[in-house]
């Protein structure tokens, strides 16, 4: 009988074998909850700054591509002497104009790529601020903006 009861720090009896049982059926639904608000607690902090931080990689990626492409802009007018029209537009940069007889492209390596957001590149010859204005809209695709939605221009 001794191994079946004991008595616990009340002096009461206790059935041990009862014990383990409810040990071995799993977490009460306390303990489910507990653990879910803790999730929901980390979640809420980490989030906005795991998203945060992807908004600034595509800013930063934008950044690198426009800064690639007015390179291959550059190495386009030192061969035919001037930017591509705003007609032209960048896929001037892979495809002789028909008024470029000094063009040497491709200057790209493959085709212009679309800005982080899967949108075209603005591109403007002569440009408001420049030989040429080539700039993203940012997230939103409008202009102005601010944060992830601030356009992202070669100026």
């Amino acid at each position: 009988m001794s191994d079946i009861l004991s008595m616990s720090t009340c002096g009461r009896p206790v059935d041990t074998h009862a014990r383990q049982a409810a040990r071995e059926r799993g977490f009460t639904l306390l303990e489910l909850l507990v653990v879910m608000v803790i999730i929901g607690l980390l979640a809420g902090l980490v989030a906005p700054r795991y998203f945060d931080q992807i908004g600034k990689s595509n800013t930063k990626i934008a950044r690198a591509q426009i800064e690639s492409l007015g390179k291959a802009l550059d190495q386009f007018r030192l061969d035919v002497g001037a930017y591509p029209t705003t007609e032209e537009g960048l896929q001037a940069l892979m495809t002789k104009p028909q008024d470029a007889p000094h063009w040497s492209g491709p200057y790209l390596q493959k085709a212009v790529p679309p800005d982080p957001w899967d949108r075209p590149y603005q591109y403007r010859a002569p440009g408001e601020h420049s030989d040429y204005d080539l700039y993203s809209y940012g997230k939103d695709g409008q202009p102005g903006g601010s944060g992830e939605n601030s356009d992202v221009t070669s100026w």
